[in-house]
């Protein structure tokens, strides 16, 4: 499939939806009546964006980047698979990394401690001297086609099966 100028439309997350379909369960939606009541808006939301993994059973670390992490290691064909998959982060992203190439039953380098400093800079380069001493699949945290359109799916989710009627989907991400 030839990329699209974005990083996701519609069918590319539609078929990060049918790809991780089977690791996924319904992420519950809450609503706020005093929210609702400040707004003048009736509020609906994603528990996931909260981070409120004690109600997400599927999500053993506690936020939706397994979404996105899940589809871009089922995503790897398989010669890129057997080298495994490597990223510089330390923390949701690492964690579900690590779940999703072990479902795959591939080799992650965020499981094992490599020290780097706290910089961007510096995890970038110790990713980079990761990669090629393996040849592993950088899978950055963020900035990658197949990591958005595997978060992509929460929006499919939504809107299909729990609050048909949005006017709109607004995302908020703490990076703190």
């Amino acid at each position: 499939m030839p990329e699209t100028k974005y990083a996701a439309d519609i069918s590319s997350i539609r078929e990060a939806q049918a790809r991780i379909e089977p690791f996924m369960h319904k992420t519950p939606v809450l609503t706020s009546e005093s929210l609702n009541a400040l707004s003048g808006r009736r509020l609906f939301l994603n528990v996931n964006v909260y981070k409120r993994g004690n109600l997400c059973a599927y999500l053993y670390i506690g936020a939706f980047k397994f979404r996105g992490a899940c589809n871009a290691v089922f995503s790897l064909d398989d010669d890129q698979a057997a080298k495994g998959v490597v990223t510089h982060s330390s923390g949701n992203h690492a964690a579900a990394l690590s779940l999703a190439a072990k479902l795959q039953g591939i080799p992650a380098y965020v499981g094992q401690i490599i020290w780097s400093e706290a910089t961007m800079p510096s995890r970038e380069s110790t990713a980079a001297k990761v990669l090629q001493e393996t040849g592993a699949v950088l899978l950055h945290p963020h900035n990658d086609r197949r990591i958005i359109r595997g978060q992509g799916t929460i929006s499919l989710e939504l809107l299909g099966q729990q609050v048909p009627q949005l006017d709109a989907i607004i995302g908020w991400f703490s990076y703190m």
